[in-house]
């Protein structure tokens, strides 16, 4: 997405996602970052025909509408790793039951998890509350440090480009009838990827943004 002109506040959350991606990897303290997308099913009205050596597999070009699904990346740019969850739905009570998953699982020995993620008005710490008890939901909270990416600034996301990967490799000109298709498909996806510790090296500094995205920062007023 194209960013703003003289924008002071887009500056100001840019360089706070680029201080955070510049950390050394610390696992008492591992970066994270999340993002989500919807996902159309669609059911097939005619049976495909299997592939053969004169010929592709065959697919009917019409369909039948089978609802929608939600895809959640979770990414952890510097041990090379990702997960991705397919639910019917996005909402808080989602998001909430998604993250509390990996912090009791595969953060549970981590004090505190910086979660990277866009500003959307489910990714919130009352959505724990909705969902979980008081004590629960505090306790969620403390072992979370959030970093929003500024608004018309997703590409500063880590895993907008996971999901982007994701989406190209795995589920394009596909179509999956339900959501137990589709989450064994991204499933098998993030296990593979995984095995390879596909990492990424994100070069992109702060000093580089002053530079290339000058145009951003505000004229002082002097």
């Amino acid at each position: 997405m194209i960013p703003p002109e003289a924008d002071a506040e887009f500056a100001a959350s840019m360089e706070e996602v680029l201080d955070v991606y510049a950390r050394p990897y610390d696992s008492r303290y591992p970066v994270v970052c999340m993002d989500e997308q919807p996902m159309q099913l669609l059911k097939e009205t005619r049976q495909p025909i299997a592939g053969t050596k004169q010929h592709p597999r065959r697919v009917d070009y019409e369909y039948e509408r089978a609802g929608t699904a939600s895809i959640f990346m979770f990414c952890e740019p510097l041990s090379g790793w990702r997960q991705v969850s397919v639910r019917q739905r996005r909402t808080k009570v989602d998001w909430a039951q998604e993250v509390e998953a990996l912090l009791r699982n595969r953060y549970a020995s981590a004090e505190k998890v910086i979660l990277v993620s866009d500003n959307l008005n489910t990714h919130t710490k009352g959505a724990f509350y909705e969902v979980f008890e008081p004590e629960a939901a505090r306790s969620l909270v403390r072992r979370l440090e959030y970093c929003h990416t500024p608004k018309h600034g997703s590409w500063l996301n880590i895993a907008e480009n996971e999901l982007s990967s994701m989406t190209r490799q795995c589920i394009t000109g596909r179509r999956f009838a339900t959501v137990e298709e589709l989450r064994a498909e991204t499933t098998a996806w993030h296990e593979y990827s995984n095995d390879r510790q596909r990492g990424v090296d994100w070069q992109f500094k702060v000093d580089d943004a002053r530079v290339k995205l000058k145009s951003i920062y505000p004229k002082l007023q002097v």
